[in-house]
């Protein structure tokens, strides 16, 4: 069973910096994209960054110059180092992969559960 396990959110003041990673586990095979989402009260989940297994990255405009998403493919884990916060970055969170198990040798979706980021102003 695949599980993506994010951690470092919390609550920081506008123009500080945190450090989101999200680990996937379980009988893997293969990762392709991994990336974040988040999803702010009343609002539609939004993408924020991706990366691909060859390091190809992808950013919402809103996000440019202030974040930065790296991973680790020998540990499974994505990073998404955010500078420069703004009240408006405020949200949930989400981890996401594109992976195949040896269970279904196929390319799945897969959610982390969340990890709450709020700026104050």
């Amino acid at each position: 069973q695949v599980q993506l396990v994010e951690s470092g959110g919390g609550l920081v003041q506008a123009g500080g910096s945190l450090r989101l990673s999200c680990a996937a586990s379980g009988s893997i095979v293969s990762i392709n994209a991994m990336g974040w989402y988040r999803q702010a009260p009343g609002k539609q989940r939004e993408l924020v960054a991706t990366i691909t297994s060859g390091g190809s990255t992808n950013y919402a405009d809103s996000v440019k110059g202030r974040f930065t998403i790296s991973r680790d493919n020998a540990k499974n884990t994505v990073y998404l180092q955010m500078n420069s916060l703004k009240p408006e970055d405020t949200a949930v969170y989400y981890c996401n992969a594109d992976l195949a198990t040896i269970e279904t040798m196929k390319r799945y979706n897969y959610w982390g559960q969340g990890t709450q980021v709020t700026v104050s102003s």
